[in-house]
């Protein structure tokens, strides 16, 4: 199978709220500095909207690994905008470039976990630690946006 959107995810900012979980959505605009009506605090107060951080993409088999593993992550729980599925995580390396819908993305960094992830109702206080620890170099990976436009649940995804 070609490697395709599984979920689309976004939060608005909300008030005494962390941004974890993203909420699905069938389609999302994507401008340059990622998708309209998300909030990213982190991005936004300590990064200076850093359009290296635009998207945050995870992929299925990493939520399928961490099931596994006793985690009971959906998508969108780890703040991820994009979930994509049939495509390798470990495949992703920084600049690689990536047709989405109308959109073009490019892959920046891997995103280092955080300790917002004891908001996830299944993790609590008590298990973050080990929780970050599982989820180092499997949080998800950054892209910068290189081209505006439209992103659809099961779109195509395709290496430019």
């Amino acid at each position: 199978m070609e490697p395709s959107v599984l979920q689309i995810n976004k939060k608005s900012e909300t008030k005494n709220e962390v941004g974890l979980p993203k909420h699905p959505v069938n389609e999302a605009k994507i401008t340059l500095m990622g998708i309209d009506g998300d909030f990213n605090r982190f991005r936004s107060t300590k990064k200076n909207n850093d359009p290296k951080m635009a998207l945050l993409v995870l992929t299925s088999d990493i939520i399928n690994e961490l099931n596994n593993e006793g985690w009971p992550i959906k998508a969108g729980d780890l703040g991820e905008n994009l979930t994509l599925t049939d495509i390798d995580y470990r495949s992703f390396a920084p600049n690689q470039k990536y047709a989405i819908g109308s959109t073009q993305i490019e892959i920046s960094f891997i995103c280092d976990p955080c300790s917002n992830l004891k908001a996830l109702p299944y993790i609590g206080k008590e298990k973050v630690n080990d929780f970050i620890k599982t989820l180092l170099n499997r949080r998800g990976w950054y892209a910068k946006v290189l081209k505006a436009g439209r992103i659809a649940k099961g779109d195509i995804v395709k290496k430019i």
